[in-house]
């Protein structure tokens, strides 16, 4: 189980700028995720702009909310409180198989104790799977870069630079947007719980 700060920024590439960014820094982890997300019939946790996942890997898996945080050290970046518990790749497959979330860690605290009358209607409603890249950019900054597809067969490409200090997400960027020619509207790319509601198919 970990609380912490999240500070990213997340900035949507297509896929000529998301293969020469791979090619162009050391590799430190390659792996696949799928994300299963969840909410109520009346999607009462994105009305309160929360976003609840229960991520699979290969061994492993993880329960996940993100929530606002009431006091931001920033305006510029996605800036969040992420609460985690880990869970075995057999939990996991368990709750999957019922479409339903594990409540006994500290997610499910966060959940009984802001939707005490809804928790037993949160259900699966999509997903996404990601293939991952982490790799060692600028300054050392960690660049993650995620090719991800949809149920309805469609697929994207986002790079995320998530950091303590704005500041280096600000130089990291920077220097990514130069050298790669980027043309970035927004550093704030629509979620992958977002993109995935457009792109759940039927």
């Amino acid at each position: 189980m970990s609380k912490n700060r999240e500070i990213e920024a997340k900035v949507a590439l297509n896929q000529e700028s998301y293969e020469q960014i791979a090619a162009a820094y050391p590799v430190k982890a390659d792996f696949q995720q799928k994300n299963t997300y969840f909410d109520t019939p009346d999607e009462l946790l994105k009305v309160h702009h929360n976003a609840l996942r229960i991520r699979t890997f290969k061994d492993r898996a993880e329960e996940t909310i993100k929530v606002p945080e009431a006091k931001k050290l920033q305006e510029k970046y996605h800036e969040s409180l992420e609460i985690n518990d880990d869970l075995t790749s057999e939990e996991a497959e368990s709750y999957l198989a019922k479409g339903q979330v594990y409540l006994g860690g500290n997610v499910g605290s966060f959940l009984k104790e802001n939707y005490p009358s809804d928790v037993d209607k949160l259900r699966s409603f999509t997903w996404s799977q990601t293939h991952r890249l982490l790799l060692n950019g600028p300054f050392d900054c960690e660049i993650t870069l995620d090719q991800t597809s949809y149920p309805d067969g469609f697929s994207d490409y986002e790079m995320e630079i998530e950091n303590d200090d704005p500041a280096l997400i600000k130089d990291c960027l920077a220097q990514l947007k130069d050298h790669f020619k980027l043309e970035i509207a927004t550093t704030n790319n629509m979620s992958k719980i977002a993109r995935a509601s457009l792109h759940a198919g039927n």
